[in-house]
């Protein structure tokens, strides 16, 4: 009788036990699920560009799937998202300045990449600038926004021809580009990317009305590594007509001469502190 006892409690133990770890898993799976869910759009944003950026560097640029992946979760981030709506005083005119100061709002940065927002009252300029070695997603949160982007001309000559009028000549730190980009986009848009030598390299902002856009720079801008931010004066390519190069009459104006120059002294960008949902690195 005591043996009949015993095995039917020994059985019923090990069940007990099964249904205990499965419970237990199920609870875990359950968790897990929930931590998904509960996860934040900039929370996802950078742990997709922890990814994506884990073995790139400057000059390289992240496989195919990868920009797609990154592209589809800025696609979908909106303004909440980070904190930002459109009457914040970031994104007020103001009459002390004849240049519109700009915001930016600095979210997470390492060797690899960075993410961060400008903010832009209506009028506001980012000048004429590159992005050396890089690869940028641009996002727009809301707002319409003009982008002017050109790429370098391969193959242009860096000397040119000698002139009996030196005025018509491209002077040394003057060098051809191809327009890329010359149009107004509004939000909601598709995410704009550029690359080392493609899709606009080197690009100008200029906000239409207030707006927001969200940067991320794989890698980001580093003057010890060489990645330093350039400014450019762009001039029409009949500006310097004997350049050396020859393009079609009806091809001329997706042309243009960009000229190197210092930092523009009205460029006024300002820190502030991002509000928006916390970033948890790991």
């Amino acid at each position: 009788m005591g043996i009949e006892t015993v095995a039917p409690n020994r059985k019923g133990s090990k069940e007990f036990l099964a249904l205990a770890e499965e419970t237990n898993s199920k609870s875990k799976t359950r968790k897990g699920r929930r931590r998904q869910r509960k996860m934040s759009p900039v929370q996802k944003l950078y742990e997709t560009c922890k990814e994506v950026f884990s073995f790139c560097g400057a000059g390289v640029i992240p496989p195919a799937e990868d920009i797609q992946r990154l592209s589809s979760v800025l696609d979908a981030m909106e303004p909440a998202d980070v904190g930002l709506t459109p009457d914040l005083p970031y994104f007020r005119m103001t009459v002390a300045r004849r240049t519109p100061v700009i915001t930016y709002l600095h979210l997470y940065e390492c060797e690899k990449f960075s993410m961060g927002i400008f903010c832009l009252p209506p009028s506001g300029v980012l000048p004429l600038h590159n992005h050396p070695g890089m690869t940028v997603f641009s996002k727009l949160l809301f707002g319409t926004m003009h982008i002017k982007s050109y790429d370098w001309v391969a193959g242009a000559p860096e000397k040119t021809l000698a002139s009996a009028n030196p005025s018509l000549v491209a002077p040394p730190g003057v060098h051809l580009a191809k327009v890329k980009v010359d149009a107004d986009f509004t939000a909601p848009c598709k995410t704009s990317i550029l690359y080392p030598a493609d899709g606009g390299n080197m690009h100008c902002f200029t906000a239409v009305t207030a707006c927001a856009v969200l940067d991320v720079l794989g890698p980001p801008y580093s003057d010890p590594d060489g990645r330093h931010c350039q400014y450019y004066l762009d001039y029409p390519f009949s500006r310097f007509p004997d350049g050396g190069v020859s393009v079609p009459e009806d091809e001329k104006e997706g042309y243009a001469w960009l000229e190197d120059i210092e930092k523009p002294e009205d460029l006024a960008v300002d820190g502030a502190k991002y509000r928006g949902p916390e970033i948890q690195e790991n």
